[in-house]
């Protein structure tokens, strides 16, 4: 049932690829796939946090970099780190969708 989960480059973790809707799965695979999702939404926090590393690390180089073309490359990293952070935390809120089907 891994075929479930499809590893995401950009984000760091593993999404979920489900062929079908939620409630068509057997109970048993409704637990394996809330189950394995708890495990990855747990490391969520750990990849938003190494992101905002990053983000830190790119701003430390911006205040320092005097060259305009280097400065907006920068300027988008930091941009696109921002996007992925925002991406987790929708990842992250997910949960609370499959719950409430698995408990309905």
């Amino acid at each position: 049932m891994n075929h479930l989960f499809l590893w995401n480059e950009r984000l760091g973790i593993s999404l979920p690829e489900l062929d079908r809707s939620f409630e068509l799965f057997s109970n048993e695979e409704q637990a394996f796939i809330v189950t394995q999702w708890e495990i990855i939404r747990g490391s969520i926090p750990d990849r938003v946090f190494a992101f905002e590393l990053l983000i830190h690390v790119k701003q430390a180089e911006l205040f320092e970099e005097e060259d305009f073309e280097t400065s907006c490359t920068i300027n988008s990293d930091i941009a696109e780190l921002a996007s992925r952070i925002n991406d987790l935390h929708i990842w992250y809120r997910i949960n609370q969708e499959i719950e409430s089907r698995r408990h309905s």
